[in-house]
């Protein structure tokens, strides 16, 4: 009996490690632009029957109403990512946009893949190409001259700049953003970008404004939507399972060695 409760207090102090990982990693990326938390939920493991429910108890056919199952513990199910949209920060800076409602940019990377991002902070490059932070083109726009004198961008995703002594301001293009049936099953593979998988979906694109898709929002980005109360009140509650199953793990080894004293 002591050796079972081992093992299962082991399976939950493993479970409480993997959430203490996960609530650190929401805390270190509460400053990420549009990070979206991570809830770590739990399962419990298969049972062994030392009395089958429903079995017969007797020769006049009586039902064993409740039985006895012993549960072998805890595992992880699953770390989902929580998409709810974080706040807004104002930067003024002309080429951080933000996403206000569902949608993700779409990013060309270098493999040729398109990943998508929710992280708005893009730059120009040194031919006048729209990039992120690490250079990767964004879909659906067009090079910015080198004398363009000031950027701007509508709700509806289109970029029209100016040049100097030119009046009428010139399009660049539109941001093309993706929506996915199941934000949760994208593939996160760090610098806030996200490859489709079969869990996902595929993505359905189309321009920011129409129906089902968020709008932009110029001078501004997402900020995460972590919130640090909620993450240190489940860091000490996860603290707190911990402790009581390392509890069971020192109650369950007195007992053993009770028995083993008594054997020998």
């Amino acid at each position: 009996m002591s050796i079972r409760a081992l093992n299962i207090a082991g399976t939950g102090m493993l479970a409480q490690q993997t959430n203490v990982e996960v609530i650190s990693n929401n805390i270190a990326n509460m400053n990420t632009t549009a990070y979206s938390r991570r809830r770590t939920e739990f399962n419990d493991l298969l049972y062994q029957d030392l009395r089958r429910v429903g079995s017969t108890s007797s020769d006049a056919g009586t039902i064993v109403p409740s039985g006895v199952q012993l549960g072998l513990g805890v595992k992880t199910a699953a770390v989902y990512r929580i998409t709810e949209q974080g706040s807004l920060l104002s930067t003024d800076n002309p080429l951080d946009v933000a996403l206000q409602g569902k949608g993700y940019f779409q990013i060309q990377l270098p493999s040729g893949e398109t990943a998508y991002t929710r992280d708005g902070s893009f730059q120009l490059s040194a031919d006048g190409q729209v990039v992120t932070h690490d250079g990767f083109l964004v879909d659906g726009l067009q090079a910015i001259p080198v004398d363009a004198v000031s950027i701007s961008v509508n709700p509806q995703g289109e970029v029209f700049y100016t040049q100097d002594g030119v009046i009428d301001p010139q399009s660049a293009g539109q941001f093309q953003i993706s929506t996915f049936a199941n934000e949760a099953g994208l593939d996160a593979i760090g610098d806030n970008l996200f490859l489709e998988t079969p869990a996902s979906g595929n993505p359905t694109t189309g321009i920011p404004g129409s129906p089902g898709f968020g709008t932009v929002l110029q001078g501004f980005l997402e900020t995460s939507n972590v919130n640090v109360v909620s993450e240190i009140t489940e860091l000490i509650s996860a603290q707190r399972a911990y402790e009581m199953n390392s509890k069971v793990v020192q109650t369950a080894d007195e007992m053993y060695s009770t028995v083993t004293q008594m054997i020998a």
